[in-house]
C-alpha cells in the first residue's frame, strides 16, 4: 500500500518552533516595543499641542491623560527592548515592579477618561459632579494600597500563590475599568439620540396641543 506524503504542517510543531527560538523572540518583541512606542511618540504629540495651544489652563484631565498614555507606552516600549535585562533582575521584586508599574498607571489612565466622560455626562444632565472626583482618588488610592502591600509580601517572602493573586488583582482591576468605559461611553453615545428623541416628542406634543386647541375654538365657533 502506497502511502501518500503529507504537506501540511503541523500546527503544534509550528508553535514549538517558534516559542523556541531565539530569533522569532526578538523580532515579536521588538515589533511590540515599536507600536507600543509609536503610542507614546503620538500621546506626547498630542500632549505637546495641547499645552501649546491652551498653556494657561494648567494641568487638564485631557493633558494628565495624554501623559499617562505616554508613560504606560513609553515605559511598556522599554520593557520589550530591554527584557532580556529585565528577566534577569534580581532582587525579583524590581522585575514585578517594573512589569506591574505600567499596569497600574494604565487602570489610572483609563479610569481617568472615565472620569472625564462621567462629569461631560452629569454635567449635560445637570446633575452634580461633585462626588466624581473624591470617588476616583479613593479607588485609585485602595488599588495601588493592596498592590503595593503584594509587593512588600513579594519582597519579604516570594510566595507564588501571591504571584498568581497578583495577576488575578490586575485581572479584576481592568474588567472593572473596563465596564466602566462601557457604561459612562455607552451612555455618551446613545446620549445625543435620547435628546433628539425627547426634542422630536416635545415638538410633537406642542403640535398637538396647538392642534387640538384651534380645534377647540373652531367647534366653539360652529355651536355658535
Amino acid at each position: 500500500m502506497t502511502m501518500i506524503p503529507s504537506y501540511g504542517l503541523d500546527a503544534s510543531s509550528w508553535w514549538e518552533d517558534v516559542n523556541n527560538s531565539p530569533l522569532w523572540q526578538d523580532r515579536i518583541f521588538h515589533v511590540l516595543a515599536a507600536l507600543y512606542g509609536v503610542v507614546a511618540v503620538v500621546a506626547l504629540i498630542q500632549l505637546v499641542r495641547i499645552q501649546l495651544r491652551v498653556p494657561e489652563f494648567g494641568w487638564t484631565t485631557q493633558k494628565v491623560f495624554h501623559f499617562l498614555n505616554f508613560l504606560v507606552n513609553g515605559v511598556r516600549s522599554l520593557v520589550f527592548i530591554f527584557r532580556r535585562e529585565v528577566q534577569n533582575l534580581y532582587p525579583e521584586i524590581i522585575k514585578h515592579i517594573l512589569l506591574d508599574m505600567p499596569s497600574l498607571a494604565f487602570f489610572t489612565t483609563y479610569a481617568l477618561l472615565v472620569l472625564f466622560w462621567a462629569e461631560i455626562y452629569y454635567q449635560a444632565r445637570a446633575v452634580s459632579t461633585d462626588g466624581l472626583r473624591p470617588s476616583f482618588f479613593t479607588i485609585n488610592a485602595v488599588v495601588y494600597a493592596v498592590q503595593i502591600s503584594m509587593w512588600l509580601i513579594l519582597w519579604w517572602r516570594p510566595i507564588h500563590i501571591i504571584i498568581i493573586f497578583s495577576k488575578m488583582f490586575f485581572s479584576g482591576v481592568s474588567l472593572f475599568a473596563a465596564f466602566g468605559f462601557l457604561l459612562y461611553g455607552g451612555r455618551l453615545l446613545l446620549c445625543p439620540l435620547i435628546f433628539l428623541l425627547h426634542r422630536h416628542a416635545c415638538v410633537c406634543m406642542i403640535s398637538y396641543n396647538y392642534c387640538l386647541g384651534k380645534h377647540g375654538i373652531l367647534t366653539r365657533l360652529a355651536v355658535i
